[in-house]
């Protein structure tokens, strides 16, 4: 079975960066898809960037031009690049994986453990 760990999340100052990496281990199923997804005490879970297994990705509106998803099919690992982070982006992030089985967001499908993201001066 496919498990995803997480890396990269910390303290930041408004307008610093981060580097939050993905990495699929166990089983021998390729991660083709990723996503990522943030939530903050009290709201929903909410998709911030995701890369389907062709390469198209899509953004949500408060992040475009400021974060950047890729992901590295033969280390089986996944990256959200944030830049000018603000504020607002303090959230816990999740990362998922689209496998064999099971498509982006589905909540049966890998989920890593959460990084926290905290930006404050």
């Amino acid at each position: 079975q496919v498990q995803l760990v997480e890396s990269g999340g910390g303290l930041v100052q408004p307008g610093g960066s981060l580097r939050l990496s993905c990495a699929a281990s166990g089983g021998s199923t390729s991660i083709y898809g990723v996503g990522w997804y943030r939530q903050v005490p009290g709201k929903q879970r909410e998709l911030v960037a995701a890369i389907t297994g062709y390469g198209l990705t899509r953004y949500e509106n408060s992040v475009k031009g400021r974060f950047t998803i890729s992901r590295d099919i033969a280390k089986n690992t996944g990256y959200l690049q944030m830049n000018s982070l603000k504020p607002e982006d303090t959230a816990v992030y999740y990362c998922n994986a689209e496998v064999k089985g099971y498509g982006l967001g589905d909540p049966f499908g890998p989920w890593g453990q959460g990084t926290q993201v905290t930006v404050s001066p």
